[in-house]
């Protein structure tokens, strides 16, 4: 018979055989699993983005932090139209359909699809524009901005927005017959104004600026809520990345700075003041000084005269919008002027973020008056606010 050590070699020989095979089978399973799980995860952040897009379409509130490769997904060919619809819907854009007319075309009313919308037909020239437009509007959503439905490309440029019913707040300040906005209001519309921009300031990526920001691009819905509109007629930049030229904006919204190409999330809080100030004064950005002699002046230095004079608060009275009557509380119209002051301070650097104008403007609606512009740069009060 075989010996004892003859025997025990085998066996240690087979043990080790079986070892090994185990550790070879072992390995090949784990290193498909890797594999399958990497192939996973395209498929997978694919559906993260397509559930964003969806929730944009069906009108919920959005964050847009998503990575920018994966954010930049092409827009869904569900909000693709054709222009025989946009054709068929505004009886050939008919003029008696055309609601408006922009820097960069006209704007037609149109039911599409069972929603009301508007129609931008843009200028072919500006075509930078609308990708641009396009891009932002596809990525970004919130209660407070504009909602972009869709889009045409064919012979010219189109953009479909939501209709929102109610006008600008332009038209609710400086024009004629509509009853004048009570003092609530216009703060709750300043609010979700800053709401919006404080948005696309700081909670998308990347981040935006938007350029344009005046009253005529504030809308206002049925229950009086605002809309921050026309991205169209901007020139959207990344903040943190080099300035880019070139002045846009609206003559009496301007910051200084534009002059010299300086672009900054800081233009929107300038141009932002100016809104505030027609708020309280129903003024326009330019105001008309003297009949006679045709003189014109920025409403920032209609402001600023208030605020050198001895008794500010009787001087701050006199141009308070006549509309209202004595139905308003004098503290909270001084306190919107000061944030206005701290809006529209020459030196960008010194002028607050919308993300402290929005907790400023909170606190204005909701306070009993312990409300300091002093207080801007505490990010205290922002934490206990704000709930960050």
């Amino acid at each position: 018979g075989l010996g004892a050590g003859v025997i025990a070699g085998i066996c240690i020989g087979v043990l080790v055989a079986l070892l090994l095979i185990s550790f070879v089978i072992y390995y090949a399973y784990r290193k498909n699993k890797k594999q399958d799980s990497h192939s996973s995860s395209i498929p997978l952040s694919a559906k993260v983005d397509q559930g964003k897009f969806s929730s944009l379409q069906s009108g919920d509130l959005v964050g847009t932090g998503v990575a920018p490769g994966l954010a930049a997904i092409s827009v869904d060919k569900s909000v693709e139209f054709t222009l025989e619809e946009l054709a068929k819907a505004t009886d050939n854009f008919n003029l008696s359909f055309k609601i408006g007319q922009g820097g960069f075309g006209a704007v037609y009313y149109a039911e599409l699809r069972g929603e009301k919308a508007a129609i931008k037909k843009m200028d072919m020239e500006a075509s930078k524009q609308f990708l641009a437009e396009l891009k932002v509007l596809t990525r970004v959503h919130h209660v407070n901005l504009v909602r972009l439905i869709g889009y045409c490309v064919e012979g010219s440029l189109f953009l479909i927005y939501e209709y929102v019913e109610n006008g600008n707040l332009g038209q609710h300040l400086h024009g004629s017959g509509r009853e004048p906005l009570p003092w609530i209001k216009r703060v709750h519309i300043a609010l979700d104004s800053a709401r919006g921009l404080e948005y696309i300031h700081e909670h998308t990526v990347p981040v935006y600026v938007h350029r344009d920001i005046k009253s005529a691009n504030i809308l206002i819905d049925q229950s009086f809520r605002a809309k921050v509109a026309d991205f169209g007629l901007t020139k959207l930049t990344e903040v943190g990345s080099s300035a880019t030229r070139g002045a846009m904006g609206t003559f009496g919204y301007m910051a200084p700075e534009i002059v010299y190409g300086e672009v900054s999330a800081k233009v929107d809080v300038y141009a932002f003041g100016v809104v505030l100030y027609e708020l309280i004064s129903a003024k326009a950005a330019v105001v008309k000084m003297n009949q006679a002699s045709g003189e014109f002046r920025g409403l920032v230095g209609v402001f600023e005269e208030v605020f050198k004079e001895a008794d500010k608060e009787e001087a701050l009275r006199k141009i308070i919008d006549p509309r209202l009557g004595d139905n308003y509380p004098f503290d909270s119209v001084y306190k919107m002027a000061e944030l206005g002051k701290a809006c529209t301070q020459e030196n960008a650097q010194l002028r607050p973020s919308m993300r402290y104008i929005v907790v400023a403007l909170s606190t204005l609606i909701s306070s009993t008056g312990n409300w300091d512009v002093g207080n801007f740069q505490n990010d205290d009060i922002v934490s206990l606010m704000s709930g960050r």
